[in-house]
């Protein structure tokens, strides 16, 4: 079997690599020429863990291979994916769809024999219609059928989430469009996964309406944390006590500074921009939005407040950067809105993250970055724990106390126990559970 993918983005490139993993032949287009010489240097473009080797061996057997040909790369498949972005458009929230129509009047311009057009990148509804148009205007032979076929990725893990997901989601009207997916996914119906197939207005719902579910699962556990923090309970508990219902589910019950990230907010602007232009209401979409952004804000006033109400002059040693682990994306990500913050309060910010930095010298030009962890703490006044990655859930707990000027970790992720950091003689604050202050209370 033969495919092409249109776009060689961190959905793209994922997908067309666990594809080519499949045993289909898959030709990635990308227009950037660059790019296009990068991957086929065996450079990859984002950060994925084990996406490299999973490209390179792929590319070694044949399976995979870069262009930036749209006409060779159509030619003798059976399925094209588009897979470009779709930002939030200014002004208004809508996803911009420029890319994808784009992407799709190409497609109709050059393709030769039957194929299927699928959408991989997240579209609201009424878009598959849309292309749909725009091919049947524009494709000069052999036909075609639109389907939606929503991707399901955590950064991170994405490699994995593809491999072995919890569903596939198909949406088409076309008994062929849907004998050439079920062959494409054939490999997961051997380990039992459901694909489920639907019309093309509700794949392209499903997408949006999973991600803005988990974005308010997410805002939901942050709000209560703040109502353990005024009562005295313990928001992992409240957490583990929910999450065991079957109901609720363990899963995005985790404490943070607020939702980040390529998907979720723009997700969610999107979701509530198509709701009200169909004149329908999403007051729990619409708040979700509305609390993570104050949240990331409010974060930054917790730590002003931990630090005793003044950072003016005060080095602060920041760990982590990206919006998650095992990312290298910065795309709203809590540390743009609350970095900038802490240093408008006067705060010399000094900061380390393990693979997000080249970007973030870029968003964040005036920080200090530093070489490693420890070297972020040396004079600082307090430590700032923003991301959860693996590498700070071990730190030396008596080096960070002597390199500390205060023996003082701010936790927004709530990485570390608090009776192991009372132990080691630090004071510490996180979120949802009582702080507190190992020998005084932190000098102004």
């Amino acid at each position: 079997m033969r495919i092409a993918v249109l776009g060689a983005g961190y959905v793209g490139l994922v997908s067309a690599a666990c594809f080519s993993e499949f045993g289909v032949e898959v030709r990635l287009l990308d227009s950037d020429p660059d790019r296009v010489e990068r991957l086929s240097a065996g450079e990859m473009p984002i950060y994925e863990p084990g996406l490299e080797a999973l490209v390179a061996r792929n590319v070694a057997a044949g399976r995979l291979s870069f262009t930036g040909d749209l006409g060779s790369a159509l030619e003798g498949i059976e399925a094209v994916f588009i897979a470009v972005g779709t930002p939030s458009r200014r002004g208004d929230g809508h996803a911009d769809l420029s890319y994808v129509l784009a992407a799709a009047e190409a497609i109709g311009q050059n393709l030769g024999d039957y194929a299927v057009v699928v959408t991989k990148s997240t579209v609201p509804v009424g878009t598959g219609r849309k292309m749909a148009a725009l091919l049947e205007k524009a494709c000069p032979k052999g036909g075609f059928d639109i389907a939606a076929n929503p991707e399901f990725l955590r950064e991170g893990s994405a490699i994995e989430d593809f491999m072995r997901p919890d569903r596939v989601v198909i949406g088409t009207e076309s008994e062929r469009a849907r004998s050439v997916l079920r062959a494409l996914y054939r490999p997961l119906y051997l380990i039992e996964t459901p694909i489920l197939f639907t019309d093309i207005e509700t794949a392209e719902l499903i997408k949006y309406a999973a991600n803005a579910f988990l974005a308010t699962k997410i805002t939901f556990i942050n709000e209560i944390a703040d109502l353990c923090e005024q009562l005295g309970a313990d928001v992992q508990d409240v957490a583990r006590g929910i999450g065991l219902d079957g109901r609720i589910g363990r899963k995005f019950l985790h404490v943070g500074p607020g939702f980040g990230g390529s998907c979720f907010p723009k997700d969610c602007r999107a979701l509530l921009a198509s709701a009200k232009a169909a004149g329908a209401k999403l007051e729990i979409v619409e708040a979700t939005i509305a609390v993570n952004e104050e949240r990331k804000r409010r974060m930054a006033e917790k730590i002003i407040a931990a630090c005793g109400g003044n950072l003016e002059g005060k080095n602060l040693a920041v760990l982590g950067l990206t919006f998650k682990p095992n990312t290298d994306d910065m795309r709203e990500a809590p540390s743009l809105e609350i970095l900038p913050r802490l240093s408008a309060a006067g705060a010399r910010v000094r900061a380390y993250d393990p693979e997000g930095m080249e970007e973030a010298r870029r968003l964040l030009p005036d920080l200090f970055y530093a070489a490693d962890p420890y070297e972020a703490m040396e004079g600082a006044f307090a430590l700032v724990l923003l991301t959860e990655w693996n590498a700070f859930r071990a730190l030396d707990l008596a080096r960070v106390k002597r390199l500390l000027e205060v023996p003082l970790v701010i936790d927004l992720r709530n990485i570390y126990k608090p009776e192991e950091m009372r132990e080691a003689g630090l004071s510490y604050v996180s979120l949802g559970r009582p702080a507190f202050l190992s020998r005084q209370e932190v000098r102004q």
